[in-house]
């Protein structure tokens, strides 16, 4: 697959094939085409050569196919993107009420399973401007969840958050890879990459350069450019 931005050609050659129940963790340098690749995936960018397919369906510019895979995949952005004129219960269960036609009163019990999921059911009446940024992302991963979705992606989900937030979105996403979910996640948290990726890839300039299980990516990378960014970011 590949993906221009006008004569940038921001993805390169890009093959990968993801399993059922298989936990990704894209890394990489900033610029590098992390987060255009997982954003092709749901089609928030449209590739411009090449096949994506996503549960038998191949995206295309048909958008009867594109909902169909937005339906079964769930995103999770670095800023949250929760309504803040809703109260947390409302954001969880805006989606399920009137995408899905999920009765409200069944979106609520569905959206409260989820909340306790994510650890934060007591902040279901409160407005996203009232939590931290911590317990924003676990709102918007709880969200993402209440549409039982068949994969996760996840764009750099704690680059905003403070230090001492992290570690709470990272115990979330722990949690939910355990479940057997399949996972696409383009993070700098390399500690979570070798707790819980079955493959980690590393990409460079909008292609990929080294991809395998954690041990070997980590202990005796391959490429240089691989060595060198792990220098970097573990030292």
């Amino acid at each position: 697959m590949h993906k221009w931005f006008d004569d940038f050609h921001v993805l390169k050659d890009i093959n990968l094939d993801v399993a059922e129940g298989e936990r990704i963790v894209i890394a990489g340098p900033s610029g590098s085409g992390k987060s255009t690749l997982i954003r092709c995936i749901n089609r928030l960018e449209a590739h411009d050569q090449g096949r994506i397919v996503v549960d038998g369906i191949e995206l295309s510019e048909n958008l009867k196919r594109i909902d169909e895979v937005r339906r079964e995949v769930g995103m999770v952005f670095q800023d949250f993107n929760l309504f803040p004129h809703m109260t947390v219960l409302e954001n969880c269960t805006l989606a399920l009420v009137h995408v899905r036609g999920t009765d409200p009163k069944e979106a609520k019990d569905i959206a409260m399973s989820y909340l306790e999921r994510v650890r934060i059911p007591e902040q279901a009446e409160k407005f996203p401007g009232q939590l931290s940024g911590g317990q924003q992302q676990r709102v918007a991963i709880a969200r993402s969840l209440c549409m039982n979705p068949k994969i996760m992606l996840f764009d750099e989900p704690t680059s905003a958050l403070d230090p001492e937030m992290i570690r709470e979105v990272l115990d979330v996403m722990v949690d939910l890879a355990g479940s057997g979910m399949t996972m696409l996640c383009v993070t700098h948290e390399m500690g979570f990459a070798r707790e819980v990726a079955d493959k980690v890839i590393f990409m460079d300039e909008g292609e990929i350069i080294e991809m395998g299980p954690p041990e070997p990516f980590f202990s005796n990378p391959k490429s240089e450019r691989t060595k060198a960014f792990l220098s970097q970011v573990i030292g």
